[in-house]
């Protein structure tokens, strides 16, 4: 009872093609289309960027401790 059912959706969508026109609807669905696959590339270019970060940032954190424990290795030498 509560539901749309199929002879209200066809009576909404008969209304809106009648209130913009095929072609106005053809171009908005382009649009729309255009907009999401924008999305989805600028999502996906994101995660490529964060991703490389995280590398970077683990490469730095891994060159920092190799540095230190050479430092330390230097020094132990240099006492002994």
């Amino acid at each position: 009872m509560g539901g749309i059912g199929i002879w209200q959706l066809l009576i909404i969508v008969v209304i809106v093609v009648l209130l913009f026109g095929t072609k106005k609807l053809r171009n908005m669905g382009g649009d729309l289309g255009s907009a999401v696959k924008g999305f989805k590339n600028a999502m996906s270019d994101k995660d490529a960027d964060f991703d490389e970060t995280k590398r970077v940032e683990a490469d730095d954190t891994t060159s920092a401790k190799n540095e230190s424990s050479t430092e330390s290795t230097k020094s132990t030498n240099k006492t002994q």
